[in-house]
């Protein structure tokens, strides 16, 4: 790694980060225009919203499968060739989409197999990309890379599903029923062969590790660690319970088309708006990173994100909902900082993989499992009930995590504390 300067942008001096950078923007720009895709076409197809909630199910259950051996081997072997295998593997699901929209499938049976492939991918995927970063920058600069990171996903987030939405509406517009999706499809499969061929050529230093068989005990040592690491526990698990109950985005879909009456551009610009205050508030945290109040400020996140929530499920109007969501990501963006520094500042190289693999599947159950929670909520207490409950319930995990089980986690006011509690073996 070159000495390149450590302080807000210099980090992208880097030319290994700077590549890294540019797959990781193609690719989830990629991510984001197939859940606009899947989400409104499956919808489109079934009309049911328990089947939007089954999205995030087909994804998850084989990534909660998969998640500790694939962390075993991103401490194992080359996490820069085992992120490459999964975006090769994410485009060879882009175009099985493409081909069934073209053949115009109406069952969502052949969709959600390759959601299933998309949740294996994945599962390798982010405990290798999530410890590749100390691999590719030095350690004086992984805060600034870790903002940079978040900041590139969150740009995702919001020029994806925009742009998911524009070129479907435009597909629509231009071929029968099917054609918006195949656009966007086709567009996704051109984004991941760009991050393909980006990653390939990053260059990565790594200390040597000794390899040793997998077993269930090696595996399990990222779950050992972070039951011992008591606010690290805190931290992820809050995320774990808060999002998984105020997962709203999950049902835009429906929420579009029922509750605004809007189409898929409005999807679009909805789907995109928790991007834009994650997106901005990353770039915030990039050049002026939390390093004060560390505690109060991730719960203070998780509280006004199911504030935001409880606020977008009233509204029914769409500049409302916009600003919700936009306030929704912001919030959101906080504690995601605050927490994946957390990790990566507190776990040795060894066991990053696997410890990052463990943070994978709490953040992959309050995201996907979330989904599936959403949509069945919804089909049991309505639409609207179900993305209302949703935020009041994150409100109430996070006062009972910041005063009853993790009263520690709160107080916490800078990662120096962190690590001088840790070496007491507090």
């Amino acid at each position: 790694m070159s000495p390149a300067g450590t302080g807000g942008f210099a980090v992208l001096k880097e030319p290994a980060f700077a590549l890294y950078l540019a797959a990781r923007l193609c690719s989830s720009v990629a991510a984001q225009m197939l859940v606009v895709a899947v989400g409104w076409q499956v919808y489109a197809i079934t009309g049911r919203v328990l089947d939007l909630g089954l999205i995030g199910l087909s994804q998850f259950l084989p990534f909660l499968c998969l998640s500790l051996p694939a962390g075993h081997a991103a401490d194992l072997y080359h996490r820069g060739r085992i992120i490459a295998l999964c975006l090769a593997t994410n485009l060879v699901c882009a175009l099985l989409l493409l081909f069934f929209a073209r053949h115009e499938f109406r069952s969502t049976a052949p969709i959600f197999a390759v959601l299933a492939l998309l949740g294996t991918a994945r599962a390798f995927l982010a405990p290798a990309s999530q410890s590749f970063l100390p691999n590719i920058v030095p350690a004086s600069a992984l805060g600034n890379a870790i903002a940079l990171n978040s900041s590139s996903f969150q740009i995702a987030t919001i020029a994806g599903p925009s742009l998911g939405g524009i070129v479907y509406a435009f597909g629509e517009g231009r071929h029968a029923a099917g054609g918006g999706a195949q656009w966007v499809y086709g567009l996704s499969a051109i984004l991941l062969a760009g991050a393909l061929l980006s990653i390939v050529m990053v260059k990565s230093s790594r200390l040597e590790v000794v390899r040793s068989a997998a077993s269930w005990s090696s595996m399990l040592e990222g779950l050992r660690f972070v039951w011992r690491r008591k606010t690290v526990l805190g931290a992820i698990s809050l995320d774990l319970f808060a999002v998984l109950f105020g997962g709203a985005t999950a049902l835009l879909p429906a929420f579009t088309q029922d509750v605004l009456h809007a189409g898929p551009e409005a999807f679009g610009y909805l789907r995109a708006a928790p991007g834009i205050g994650a997106g901005l508030c990353a770039l915030w945290l990039a050049l002026r990173p939390i390093s004060r109040g560390i505690g109060a400020a991730m719960f203070t996140g998780v509280g006004v994100f199911g504030l935001a929530t409880v606020v977008f499920g009233w509204t029914q109007r769409f500049g409302v909902a916009m600003a919700a969501l936009i306030v929704l990501g912001a919030a959101d963006m906080v504690s995601v900082f605050i927490r994946m520094l957390l990790v990566q500042l507190e776990t040795p190289d060894a066991i990053r993989g696997r410890v990052s693999a463990v943070n994978s599947v709490f953040i992959g159950a309050s995201n996907e499992l979330g989904e599936f929670e959403s949509g069945f909520t919804a089909a049991w207490f309505g639409l609207v009930p179900a993305i209302v409950l949703g935020g009041v319930v994150t409100l109430l995990v996070t006062g009972l995590w910041a005063g009853v089980l993790f009263p520690a986690l709160w107080r916490l006011q800078t990662f120096d504390q962190l690590k001088d509690s840790l070496a007491n073996g507090k």
